[in-house]
């Protein structure tokens, strides 16, 4: 009867031990939606119910002890590593065209494949980019350096970049904007120190398929001239706007001229006031958003 007895015991606590170490089951934590409880912890605390020991290489540990000692060495706080020096695509993460440089602390552009189409380097410590950055790289089409410490753009960086459809520099520290590529049909410079003689006269007008232009909290004293007609948004909340001329959105000599496309203008949180330049808005289907009165 006693051998019976023995035998019913191992066939019910060796499946237990079997198919995974604690150690293992610990270290992947899994959480249900719309709980506070992780399967992780549920599976500790089904080991921490059983008060049987575990006979293993001739020394006895319970399986409370096991997991304590084991929770003791999944703590170890082991700081990590960043090597900057790899090649980019074992820094980075290369696929199908797309280079994922994110929130790994680089200082400059890294060297990309030719064959780059879109290159996300955000939150990052990138503090210039320089024309030889993207001199053979002409299949680029999106650019995203947001949330870096960006203060100086040659101008050559992206003029030369014919397929490049969507710039974002937003996050920076730039007073200027550089050159702009021709076919580009997003810029976001928000939240850097632009000021008006940072943006040359020309900038945007031959930027034929500009759609959007967001120029939010910035430092400009006035609208950009020149703006383009396939212009849909713009963004201008949080400058120091003082004020506007009739033909600034407008055609002063032709009052039957209708910005067609222009669908949001945001000029909230600027020292003008808008109901003083009625005749500037006479063109567009609706007013800007900011001050009235």
């Amino acid at each position: 009867m006693e051998t019976l007895q023995a035998t019913f015991f191992l066939f019910v606590f060796v499946p237990l031990v079997n198919p995974a170490p604690p150690l293992q089951q610990e270290s992947l934590q899994f959480y249900e939606y719309g709980t506070d409880v992780s399967i992780g912890s549920l599976t500790q605390q089904d080991y921490e119910m059983q008060s049987k020991d575990i006979r293993k290489d001739g020394t006895n540990v319970s399986l409370d002890t096991s997991l304590m000692l084991q929770s003791d060495d999944s703590q170890l706080d082991v700081p990590p590593t960043k090597d900057t020096n790899l090649p980019t695509c074992l820094l980075c993460v290369c696929l199908s065209g797309s280079v994922y440089c994110e929130e790994i602390d680089i200082e400059a552009v890294p060297p990309l494949p030719k064959e780059t189409a879109y290159l996300y380097a955000r939150f990052n410590k990138i503090k210039r980019i320089a024309a030889s950055d993207f001199a053979d790289i002409t299949t680029l089409r999106r650019i995203d350096f947001s949330g870096n410490r960006i203060e100086e753009i040659e101008d050559g960086a992206f003029s030369k970049l014919l397929l490049l459809e969507e710039l974002s520099l937003a996050e920076n520290r730039l007073v200027k904007l550089p050159v702009l590529p021709p076919k580009l049909t997003s810029l976001n410079a928000n939240q850097n120190r632009i000021k008006s003689r940072g943006i040359k006269a020309n900038a945007f007008k031959k930027l034929t398929n500009l759609a959007y232009l967001y120029l939010g909290h910035n430092a400009l004293e006035s609208v950009p001239l020149n703006l383009p007609e396939s212009l849909r948004i713009l963004h201008l909340q949080y400058n120091n706007i003082t004020s506007i001329t009739d033909d600034t959105f407008c055609k002063s000599n032709n009052t039957r001229y209708i910005r067609t496309r222009m669908d949001e203008i945001r000029m909230e949180g600027n020292p003008i006031v808008l109901a003083k330049h009625v005749n500037a808005f006479s063109c567009l289907r609706m007013l800007p958003v900011g001050t009235y009165y």
